[in-house]
């Protein structure tokens, strides 16, 4: 009887930690799969990380007009890898209007209210890099008249991916 009271107790003990074995397993694939999702997320599928800024160039090219040829916002790219005008899709919104995607630096314009003036030092080579900078302009369109400044929302979007690599807001005046 001494025998079979022992082995009653020990159950409880083992139960107890197949139970905590069981539970840090379940808790650490949780926290790999929420781990491994968290670094997917934020790299953007490629680690690659893209910072701009953007500054208004009508004070440089003189004030905005009537004219369709206006230059409205100077982009740079201050940080990322080097990326292919053919992956870039640039868009902008004038205060509030609906977007317009402009056509990048070789790309036909016609459909196209604005286009892309590359600035970078090799403007034939087709790639985008750290340093480099990019003009928005009127192309046949005027987009901003000069009456009032104007709120241009820039969004930089990598098109293979479908993903937004940076939106800056500039006024132009």
């Amino acid at each position: 009887m001494k025998n079979e009271q022992m082995n009653e107790e020990a159950v409880s003990p083992v139960i107890a930690t197949i139970l905590m074995v069981a539970i840090t397993v379940v808790l650490a694939g949780v926290l790999y799969v929420w781990a491994s999702s968290l670094a997917e997320g934020n790299a953007q599928g490629d680690f690659s990380m893209y910072q701009f800024t953007g500054k208004d160039v009508t004070s440089e090219a003189g004030e905005l007009g009537s004219d369709t040829d206006d230059e409205l916002v100077r982009m740079t790219m201050d940080r990322g890898d080097d990326i292919q005008w053919s992956r870039l899709s640039i868009r902008i919104e004038v205060n509030g209007e609906a977007p317009r995607t402009c056509a990048n630096p070789g790309q036909d314009s016609a459909n196209n209210d604005c286009v892309i003036v590359d600035n970078g030092a090799d403007t034939t080579d087709q790639d985008f890099a750290a340093g480099d900078s990019f003009t928005i302009q009127e192309d046949g369109q005027d987009i901003c008249d000069g009456t009032q400044q104007c709120e241009v929302v820039v969004t930089i979007v990598e098109s293979v991916l479908g993903e937004t690599i940076d939106t800056t807001t500039v006024m132009a005046s």
